[in-house]
């Protein structure tokens, strides 16, 4: 494969990528049951994180998930009948990312879940997204003991509706705002979104007040969300789905659209390569790992939320949160010099997200498949760690670079 010139037409076309990008103005506007937002979502359909697979290549981890995920819609009533019908062949599966969907981690999305719905309000599509679990067992790191089946309910029954009565009477939420806000108070809106959180909780609080719930239900919710530092991620990760995907099918762009992964293939899409993904095998993270468990353990890297890094938030912009190297590992020099190599395979800054230590620069915008080819530098992101084995759940948190075939294959689809 030749070295990219850096062609001006290609220049110009992803030009109209970025302007659509820093033109996003994400809102959420609902909480509603999965299968009347996503049509595919009929009995025994399931989504998953990452590009699409087949049943026969799904981690321990993902395959635990849709266990609980089929127990959790009662199609089953206990594990091995669980197990039969995925062996039979009933389940239908697909990668939520062709739905509008994303999911964290294992990703997995069923019927009967609320999902919030965002919209990009100049360009009037849609992302949709689970509500984040919480901490501890959950099932989007493949767990589902009853712990889990019945904070999931909980979710359901009393926390969704009470969500979607509160955007109803309030009004929409501006996402966008929240995350400008959150990247000035060391949120980097990846493995970080304490302040942004914290900033959700303000902006509902009276929406949710004046909601017909009992207190109690009031205020198991707001403890809910104000100890979990992650509840606004899938928020996050909506709005940046929905933002890259206002900007994806540009015929001759170069700019990476989308990154995830299914724990078993690594797949990016990219602006000017319509519905293609371009994957290669998923490989496990380096990082901070939980006392007794090391690389070893590790289930190669999954989730959907690894988009956050084409919208110019996540390790591409770790200089905005120093404090998560203390989650993640590596150091705060390292922090910041990681970004500023971000801006070398980047096209544009961020109008909206701005860094306070390096001068308040926009956040490194616009991965160009060019520049990946040209510098050999690749995007860095950071994700949490799942297991290998199923039951046991998060085992630390850590930094990697997606393979660098990706980016080959997809360079050679463009001729670039």
């Amino acid at each position: 494969m030749r070295l990219p010139d850096l062609d001006k037409n290609i220049d110009m076309i992803n030009s109209e990528i970025i302007a659509k990008i820093a033109a996003a103005r994400i809102m959420w506007i609902d909480v509603g049951r999965a299968s009347e937002v996503i049509p595919f979502l009929e009995r025994y359909t399931l989504l998953h994180a990452g590009p699409p697979l087949d049943i026969r290549n799904m981690s321990t981890a993902m395959l635990n998930s849709i266990y609980g995920a089929i127990i959790y819609e009662e199609w089953a009533s206990d594990l091995t009948e669980a197990r039969k019908l995925v062996v039979s062949g009933k389940i239908r599966f697909d990668s939520a990312h062709n739905h509008a969907a994303l999911g964290p981690m294992a990703g997995i999305i069923s019927p009967s879940m609320p999902v919030m719905v965002l919209e990009n309000t100049p360009f009037k599509n849609r992302g949709y997204v689970t509500i984040n679990e919480g901490l501890g067992k959950t099932l989007r790191f493949g767990m589902f003991d009853p712990s889990v089946l019945k904070r999931l309910k909980w979710i359901e029954k009393v926390l969704s509706p009470l969500l979607r009565e509160a955007i109803s009477s309030a009004g929409p939420i501006d996402i966008t705002k929240i995350i400008s806000r959150a990247v000035q108070r060391g949120d980097e809106c990846h493995n970080r979104n304490k302040a942004a959180t914290s900033l959700l909780i303000r902006t509902m609080a009276p929406g949710l007040v004046n909601t017909s719930f009992e207190k109690q239900d009031i205020a198991d919710a707001l403890v809910f969300m104000d100890s979990n530092d992650h509840f606004f991620l899938n928020i996050s990760m909506a709005a940046t789905k929905a933002t890259m995907d206002a900007a994806h099918g540009i015929e001759g762009g170069s700019i990476v659209t989308g990154m995830s992964s299914n724990g078993f293939e690594f797949g990016i899409r990219v602006a000017g390569c319509g519905n293609n993904w371009y994957t290669a095998p998923a490989e496990k993270s380096g990082g901070k790992y939980f006392s007794g468990y090391g690389i070893e353990d590790a289930n190669p890297v999954m989730g959907d939320s690894y988009i956050s890094e084409t919208c110019g938030l996540g390790g591409i912009a770790m200089a905005l949160s120093p404090g998560i190297v203390r989650f993640v590992g590596g150091t705060v020099d390292e922090a910041v010099q990681g970004t500023r190599e971000m801006y070398r395979i980047t096209v544009s800054e961020h109008p909206n997200f701005k860094i306070p230590c390096m001068g308040f620069r926009g956040t490194p915008l616009g991965i160009d498949l060019r520049l990946v080819i040209k510098t050999g530098i690749l995007p860095i992101i950071n994700t949490g760690i799942a297991h290998k084995d199923p039951g046991v759940g998060q085992i630390g948190a850590g930094r990697f670079c997606p393979p660098r075939a990706c980016f080959e294959k997809a360079a050679a689809a463009l001729k670039l």
